[in-house]
Formats: structure tokens, sequence, C-alpha cells
């Protein structure tokens, strides 16, 4: 798989949001990583340093009412994103083109505002 992003980047941007979403009253789960050098079926680690070759990066953030989003970033500048707000919203929401943990800043904070509103200004 190409590297267009940095995930070491990206976790970073993650980190950076997680005081600004726990502050909105919202659950956020471990970050984890998967190895593409590791054997299939691959393990998902919450410890970066049992990953030698990241080829993912992710994170569940949870909120009121059942409320989820699912973000599982590739390397390869492609992103999984799910959420599920509510009993009548829910789905994968589109998510490539990711060239730069910039670009992943971005998108992270459309795909939480979709999700759980507006939190606020960064």
């Amino acid at each position: 798989m190409e590297r267009v992003i940095d995930l070491d980047q990206a976790a970073a941007v993650i980190a950076k949001g997680v005081p600004r979403w726990l502050a909105a009253g919202l659950k956020v789960g471990q970050v984890t990583w998967r190895d593409a050098t590791a054997l299939w079926p691959q393990q998902v680690e919450t410890d970066r340093a049992l990953v030698r070759d990241p080829d993912s990066v992710g994170v569940l953030i949870s909120g009121p009412a059942d409320a989820e989003l699912s973000v599982v970033l590739f390397r390869g500048g492609w992103a999984d994103v799910d959420y599920i707000d509510g009993l009548d919203d829910g789905g994968p929401i589109p998510a490539f083109g990711i060239n730069s943990a910039a670009a992943f800043d971005t998108q992270l904070d459309q795909w939480v505002a979709r999700v759980f509103g507006n939190l606020g200004k960064k």
C-alpha cells in the first residue's frame, strides 16, 4: 500500500481533539493500530510500540443517545468512517483523498460535527 499519510502525525491529530471532545461530554476510545507486516488475521493493537509498520490508525468516539463515530485511517489516504446517530441515521461516510495530517484534521472535525454537532472552535 502506498504511503500517502504519516499515521503517527494522524494519531497526533486525534490526540489533539481528545480534550475538546471530552469537554463536550463525548467518550473517546483508545487509538488503535494495525501492522502491515503482521500475519493474517492482523491484530489491532493499542500500543504503538507493538506496531512496526502501521497501515492504519483508528478511534471510536461515543456520545449521547448511543451516537458513535468510528474512524480508521489508512496510510494510502482513505478512511473507513462509520457512524450511528440514534435509531434513524447512520452508515458509512465517504472518505478518500486524505493526503496529509492537516487534511485528516479537517475531515475529522467535519465527521465529528456531523455526528455530534458543532463542538465549538479548536
